[in-house]
């Protein structure tokens, strides 16, 4: 049987790879359903097991986040931030390091895929009516909801899987990751600033973005189950996803807007390659083939448990199966506070260096194609693969320095 489960989880993985399987019409969420499905028809699992190996807290905060999210997208709160940026006076590097900004702190407290969803279209539209190339504020809209989003617990959904396996106190962790995210986003903005010097404008269509309409009330409540949510985790007892799911529940009792139109923005796929991956993980692990895995990479000189190794082995893992696979492959091994910081930093600071490298990357340029601008892969890397590694190194710095002092010279 252990044979059995390795073949599938390779082509599992070799379709986290390539993000889908050759010949069929599937993406990587469907790959990873169908590598369960196999499992379960080749008795690798019960049904039982298969429902227990999902862990169901960190699927109900995910989806909580996601309809908290999906409230500030319908009051337009998202259209309403990116105009009043708009409206700032300044150099078109001065906007840019708004833009920056805004997308980060946004990406901090919400799915960062849904930001980068929102304010793309305005964004362009901001951009054509005053002229500007929009190139240089999309590639920094992208770093910076990556960035940004790794500065909290519930920024991205492998921060979300990394808190609730690991148990990190919400606070600490983000008193741990700030600094390296807030020198990152500076170097992410430099970066791109000494780029396009000298070459900001453009002159191009206007474009209408079709966003949703401010409304106050609404971005309002949205507003107050966010702060509900971060004081919860902050000073609370109650488990992070029973908070998520109670505030989410709360903004779906609503006279104005449908649960149909909540449910739209929730990123189901996203949910479906959770579980799947869940029951293909546990499947592997079952089987002893994972133990297998770690104490080879140990025997080659790889140790998990090594700080410089596992930073090294996610940056890689994170650009070759995407980071949530490969947080989901790395999180058994080591879960200690301090690697689950390493981890949740190296994981989506790696995320900027392809376009393919995070779902917020992709979003971003799915969005800009259908206005008419083309965000392609090396128009990314131009960008992705500097901001990647300064970020990257100032995290590594930061880590080293940081925990240096804490051990002290003994």
């Amino acid at each position: 049987m252990s044979e059995y489960v390795l073949a599938v989880f390779v082509v599992v993985y070799v379709g986290m790879i390539l993000g889908g399987l050759p010949g069929l019409a599937l993406d990587r969420a469907g790959v990873a359903l169908l590598g369960a499905i196999a499992l379960l028809a080749g008795g690798a699992l019960t049904t039982a097991e298969a429902w227990a190996a999902v862990d169901v807290p960190t699927i109900a905060l995910l989806f909580g986040l996601m309809v908290i999210s999906a409230q500030f997208r319908l009051g337009g709160f998202y259209t309403f931030v990116t105009k009043k940026l708009a409206q700032a006076d300044g150099s078109p590097a001065r906007l840019l390091f708004l833009v920056i900004l805004a997308a980060a702190g946004l990406s901090a407290l919400l799915a960062n895929d849904i930001v980068c969803l929102a304010m793309t279209p305005v964004l362009i539209e901001i951009c054509r009516g005053r002229d500007l190339d929009p190139m240089p504020y999309l590639l920094g809209l992208a770093c910076a909801a990556n960035i940004g989003s790794a500065a909290t617990l519930i920024g991205n959904p492998q921060n979300m899987l990394i808190g609730q396996v690991s148990g990190i106190p919400f606070g600490w962790y983000f008193l741990e990751a700030a600094p390296p995210v807030a020198a990152g986003l500076v170097a992410a903005w430099g970066v791109i600033a000494w780029m396009w010097r000298g070459r900001w404008r453009m002159v191009a269509p206007a474009v209408d973005a079709h966003a949703p309409a401010f409304n106050s009330w609404q971005s309002l409540k949205g507003g107050a189950a966010l702060f509900v949510l971060v004081a919860a985790f902050l000073v609370g007892d109650w488990p992070r996803e029973v908070a998520a799911l109670f505030c989410a529940g709360a903004l779906l009792t609503s006279r104005r807007l449908t649960s149909a139109r909540f449910f739209s923005l929730v990123d189901w796929p996203l949910l479906v390659l959770f579980m799947g991956l869940f029951v293909v993980n546990q499947a592997v692990a079952s089987s002893g083939l994972l133990e297998q895995l770690h104490g080879l990479l140990a025997r080659c000189g790889a140790d998990l448990k090594n700080g410089a190794w596992l930073f090294t082995i996610t940056v890689v893992l994170s650009n070759v199966v995407s980071n949530v696979p490969a947080v989901m492959l790395l999180l058994p091994a080591e879960t200690s506070q301090r690697s689950a910081v390493l981890l949740a930093l190296a994981s989506t600071l790696a995320g900027n260096l392809f376009l393919l490298g995070s779902i917020a990357n992709l979003i971003v340029a799915d969005q800009a194609g259908r206005l008419g601008v083309s965000v392609t892969w090396k128009a990314h890397l131009r960008v992705g693969l500097p901001v990647t590694i300064l970020t990257l190194i100032l995290a590594g710095i930061w880590l080293f320095v940081r925990w240096s002092a804490l051990v002290g010279p003994g």
